[in-house]
Formats: structure tokens, C-alpha cells, sequence
């Protein structure tokens, strides 16, 4: 028989929890915006490294489009060497030509648990607002809300939102870039705006161009590709993967 709790108990344990979640992390050495593969990837690496990491995701799921793959069919590919993260991870593949693929919803299963083993926090339905800045522009932490209110009429809501402060801050949001984008509006930042798709290039130029874009900001996966005018890529992740390696390693660096 289980053992008995009354409704009154669900809910103090709930909001217990996420009281002590949040007031964790109301200082955290990096807040990552975005829960999609880059996003998790870098999480995972940096708390792998010790680091106090929470990610905020605006959606009530993880993994962006790392659970769909293409045109609603959920089978994802990736090109070597991204099939070493895979291995890594633990999760099954199989070879197509010079593709390796998987499904998408047992792979983004496996990278969001990796993740969390390593002990990266994750706030869902949670968007991002604004950033909190310090001497000469530097970031210094993220502004959020709940997810739902941005979709509140105006003259219904208001609802302010709450500050995070952090060391470093990812921008992991894809094509939106929504950090970065936030900080073009301040005329510190000037984006290109992703180019058409164009794998072959599309996955090396990822790589190859994360990192930092501003003092306490990295850019990984597609943010990327927004930031600096490259081509888009489609249903394939291994640089997805690797980008949020590389954005890992780069935060790591920044923190000392």
C-alpha cells in the first residue's frame, strides 16, 4: 500500500523544491537560454566541470527540434564527428551512407538525462525578458518571466518579471537568438541573420564561430548562424552537439 499524503502534501512539496531550485540559482556561474540540443550539450559539459549551471527553456518540453527531426518525422542525422557525442551519450545509431541516424525522441531523452545526472538545473515554461548588466555593458545576469504571460493581453496583465545573476550567459535559442538579438537592440550587438541552407558548410562554420560575442555572452547552435550571416542547416545536429562543446569550453575559460 502507499504510504498516505494528502493533496495538501503534493503541493508542499512542490513549491518547496522549486523554492529551494530557485533560490539556488538566483546566483549561478551560467544561465543557458535555450533547452534545445546546444543548449543541453553545454549544460551538460560545464557541470561535468564543476560548474553551477541552470538552463531556462521557454517551452514546457526539452530538446528544441532534437525530438522532431525533419518535417514532423522524428528521426534525426548527424555527420561524423558527431557520432562520437552519440557514443558518448550512449545512444543507438544506425549508418546511412555518410550519415548516422537516430531517433530523435530516445536521443533527446538520453542527452536531457545525461544532463541532469551531471546536475544542471532546468527552469521550463520560463522566457527570456532582458539582460542585467554591470560596469561597461557586462552581463551580468538574465531577466525572465513566465512563459504564458507574454501571451496575456496587455491591459489584463501585469506581471514583472524576476532577475538571475550570472557570470556568463548563453545564448542557445536557435534561430531567434534571442539574447543576442536583445543586446542588438541596444546597439551593442549587430546581427546578419541566418543565409539559406547549405549543410556541407552550415555544420563547420557553426563550430567554427562559437564562442564570444560580448563581455559574460557566448552564442552556440544556430544563435550562431544568426549572429554571423550563415547558412541554415536543417534536421541534421551533430553540430548542434559539438557547438555546445565548444560553447562550453569557451564559458569555462571565461570563468577561470
Amino acid at each position: 500500500m502507499f504510504e498516505r499524503a494528502t493533496e495538501k502534501d503534493v503541493t508542499r512539496a512542490i513549491v518547496k523544491e522549486f523554492g529551494n531550485l530557485l533560490e539556488e540559482h538566483a546566483d549561478s556561474e551560467v544561465v543557458i537560454i535555450g533547452g534545445g540540443p546546444s543548449g543541453l550539450m553545454a549544460a551538460r559539459d560545464l557541470a561535468m566541470k564543476g560548474r553551477k549551471v541552470l538552463v531556462i527553456e521557454r517551452n514546457n518540453y526539452l530538446g528544441g527540434g532534437f525530438w522532431l527531426g525533419g518535417f514532423l518525422m522524428n528521426t534525426v542525422t548527424v555527420r561524423h564527428p558527431g557520432e562520437e557525442i552519440l557514443d558518448e551519450l550512449g545512444i543507438p545509431y544506425k549508418k546511412q551512407g555518410n550519415l548516422y541516424t537516430t531517433l530523435g525522441p530516445h536521443a533527446c531523452s538520453k542527452l536531457i538525462a545525461s544532463a541532469c545526472d551531471e546536475g544542471v538545473h532546468i527552469l521550463n515554461m520560463t522566457e527570456f525578458d532582458d539582460v542585467v548588466f554591470r560596469e561597461k555593458d557586462r552581463i551580468g545576469g538574465v531577466v525572465v518571466n513566465w512563459t504564458p504571460v507574454s501571451s496575456l493581453p496587455r491591459q489584463l496583465t501585469c506581471v514583472d518579471p524576476i532577475a538571475l545573476e550570472c557570470k556568463v550567459v548563453i545564448d542557445a535559442t536557435g534561430h531567434d537568438a534571442c539574447v543576442v538579438k536583445k543586446m542588438e537592440e541596444r546597439g551593442l550587438l549587430k546581427t546578419k541573420g541566418f543565409g539559406g541552407m547549405w549543410v556541407e558548410e552550415s555544420e563547420d562554420l557553426v563550430v567554427e564561430h562559437t564562442g564570444s560575442v560580448h563581455d559574460g555572452l557566448v552564442v552556440t547552435g544556430m544563435a550562431v548562424s544568426t549572429t554571423f550571416g550563415l547558412p541554415r542547416m536543417g534536421p541534421t545536429f551533430g553540430s548542434m552537439l559539438l557547438s555546445g562543446r565548444a560553447g562550453a569550453k569557451v564559458a569555462d575559460e571565461l570563468l577561470g
